[in-house]
């Protein structure tokens, strides 16, 4: 078992024929797959040793993710220069990891007042996979490449594979097709020298280790996917500007919530009451920046406009001179 072991390994990290060779990958191989031995009794454990059992496994989550730290950054690197040119970052992925990527992508635009072309997630199997299984989905690389022409991928672009596998086939096919097309491509996946790994530009490989249900990656898996994408956006958005400091300066006061939060940062950034920061949101329209703007400097909506455009949209630049 183990010689038929190490033969497939070799082939799977051969690049050739990646599919055909994971079709008899035995599942031991992948660490995804494989049985946890601190889970092994859990079916007759108290629910409380279970509860700890799945606590101690999620406590290495993070752990792996910081090993991955300098392959992440390279793609947060890449992911704002594509935006300076104008390119996109498009996730795509099949069952826990698609929904993940969408979910990720659907929460920037009133996070960082982006449009929702600027961060795009994909699922295999179209939206209704979001609410149900369309598990057969992730077996088709032809589908991963419709995917990726309908979505009109090009060299502008950084398009992001998540599997957790990292062997699925609709991601393999997408991210060949994207490099076809030019696109920096890059691979979230949680076993060692994946497939997914050969296919991409930048590999961020979060080895996570077995699931405490084995082959259960929505558990230490998805969690892992969920950080790196939470990084790869947030991080992404603070480099290009979307922040002052810590702050949400590009939120979209689109709720009560965070109608009190614009409120809240127009009066402590701007140093202004909050009736004033109320009225100046009002000139605005809602935007926070030229809001904060006018406060501080004293400018009407127009004016701080100019200043924010010529600044490139970031705020400290156009406060930088001023004493916060």
């Amino acid at each position: 078992m183990v010689g038929h072991a190490r033969r497939r390994v070799r082939a799977w990290r051969s690049g050739v024929s990646t599919i055909d060779a994971l079709a008899s990958l035995p599942l031991d191989v992948r660490t995804t797959e494989a049985p946890n031995p601190a889970a092994a009794g859990i079916d007759v454990a108290t629910t409380g040793d279970i509860l700890r059992v799945m606590n101690g496994e999620d406590l290495t989550v993070p752990l792996a993710v910081g090993r991955a730290i300098p392959e992440i950054g390279r793609a947060v690197d890449a992911i704002v220069a594509a935006w300076e040119r104008g390119g996109r970052l498009l996730y795509f992925g099949a069952g826990t990891s698609g929904r993940l990527g969408v979910l990720d992508a659907s929460e920037c635009p009133p996070t960082f007042g982006v449009p929702p072309t600027m961060v795009v997630g994909t699922i295999a199997g179209g939206d209704v996979a979001l609410r149900n299984s369309v598990e057969s989905a992730e077996d088709h690389p032809d589908g991963g490449a419709r995917d990726v022409a309908q979505k009109k991928v090009g060299v502008a672009d950084v398009v992001v594979g998540i599997a957790a596998s990292g062997a699925t086939p609709y991601v393999i096919g997408v991210v060949r097709e994207a490099r076809a097309r030019g696109a920096v491509t890059v691979g979230i996946c949680c076993n060692p020298g994946a497939p997914l790994s050969h296919e991409v530009d930048i590999a961020i490989e979060v080895v996570v280790g077995p699931e405490v249900v084995a082959g259960s990656s929505r558990l230490k898996a998805g969690t892992a996917q969920k950080l790196v994408l939470n990084m790869l956006t947030t991080a992404s958005m603070v480099r290009s500007g979307k922040t002052y400091g810590n702050l949400m300066v590009d939120v979209q006061p689109t709720n009560a919530k965070l109608r009190a939060r614009a409120v809240g940062l127009v009066s402590l950034i701007g140093s202004v009451d909050g009736d004033t920061a109320s009225r100046l949101l009002e000139e605005s329209a809602g935007r926070v920046k030229p809001a904060i703007v006018m406060a501080r400097l004293g400018l009407d909506v127009v004016e701080a406009d100019a200043r924010l455009r010529a600044a490139g949209g970031v705020l400290r630049r156009v406060l930088s001179d001023l004493t916060p």
